[in-house]
């Protein structure tokens, strides 16, 4: 018996059906083709800045350069809109240095020379500067070129603060710094406090030589000097070793991170000096506190006390006096500042690379 398709019912709801697939295809396709215009008229142009956030600050950042651009600064900043053109990327981040008035990486689109009269070591350090930049990104790194570039003009007057290597500019910085800049690190090495204290007595009694691992000429017995672990002396001392390695903020990878116990003997003094940077804050931890020992950070005194921190920027003027009859002893451990960003610790851990 043969069988028409015509004879087969069909139910209006399958016609209607066919209607509705039909009609989804066409909206889809629709869909499909406004995103791709969409998608085309939001790519960036060379010279001009990313739609959205980006179009919106740098709008911001012209207005505010036409009202501001009077001789020479407005002919500076036309050749660091002609460089923009060059390198997009860079141009990112220049917009918001523009917008806080600080050109921190204008030198480098306008191929502006290093300042002759730097000292070998900060034209080292720039050398080392651009060569991360050419195995990463000139992002983030405008404070640290900027730092580089002024630390001639810094070393020539007399400050408060005045560090003679390396100075970080725009970081926020007193004398002493409270514990919540550091509480996790802080908690960790006073908790650890009775195990650190064993530990040095152990090493104390042993005498002090520099056959022993203590410093010549200084009284300090170093965990890491220079970003460099001390093998010997962190096998006498396992347990403050393994606290180091626990603290989140420690600085063992460049030479401007160290960590050791200081002990002043009565009638010790340290004379007027500055730190080497002021990206770092060291953490005293103390052992032995007689009372008449006094750090004086900045010109603001402070005395160390058994069993708590304190977290002091040493790239102040500081001073160290001891007038009691017995001993001091503290744990020093240099940690990062707060306001030092992630990219910045990971360039300056390359440029002071103890391997460099």
């Amino acid at each position: 018996m043969h069988w028409s398709m015509n004879t087969l019912p069909l139910t209006p709801y399958m016609e209607l059906g066919v209607q509705s697939l039909s009609g989804l295809l066409w909206t889809l396709l629709l869909l499909f083709l406004w995103h791709c215009y969409r998608m085309g008229s939001d790519l960036p142009i060379p010279g001009h800045a990313h739609a959205g956030k980006l179009k919106s600050s740098s709008r911001r950042s012209m207005m505010s350069r036409s009202g501001s651009c009077i001789g020479t600064k407005c002919s500076a900043r036309s050749k660091l809109s002609r460089s923009d053109q060059i390198s997009p990327f860079i141009s990112m981040e220049t917009v918001e240095d523009d917008e806080q008035g600080q050109g921190y990486l204008t030198p480098v689109l306008s191929h502006a020379l290093f300042p002759a009269q730097a000292s070998a070591e900060a034209k080292k350090l720039y050398t080392a500067l651009q060569q991360y930049a050419k195995r990463y990104s000139w992002v983030g790194m405008g404070r640290i070129h900027k730092g580089l570039r002024e630390q001639v003009r810094l070393n020539d007057h007399s400050a408060i603060q005045k560090p003679h290597l390396f100075f970080l500019p725009d970081v926020p910085s007193v004398p002493f710094f409270p514990r919540d800049a550091h509480r996790h690190d802080i908690e960790v090495l006073e908790a650890n406090y009775p195990a650190i204290l064993a530990e040095f007595q152990a090493v104390y009694q042993k005498g002090i030589d520099s056959k022993l691992g203590w410093t010549c000429g200084q009284a300090v017995f170093p965990l890491y000097s220079a970003g460099v672990s001390v093998a010997g002396n962190c096998r006498a001392c396992p347990c403050t070793y393994r606290t180091l390695l626990s603290l989140r903020t420690f600085i063992n990878s460049n030479s401007l991170g160290s960590a050791g116990f200081w002990l002043l003997g009565p009638g010790a003094t340290l004379g007027s000096t500055y730190g080497p940077t002021n990206t770092r804050l060291r953490c005293h931890l103390g052992l032995q506190t007689p009372p008449l020992c006094e750090l004086v950070v900045g010109g603001e005194p402070q005395c160390w006390s058994e069993g708590h921190c304190l977290l002091v920027d040493d790239s102040f003027l500081h001073t160290v006096s001891h007038k009691d009859s017995r001993p001091s002893v503290i744990l020093s451990v240099d940690l990062w500042h707060p306001n030092v960003a992630a990219a910045e610790r990971q360039a300056l851990d390359f440029m002071f690379s103890p391997e460099l």
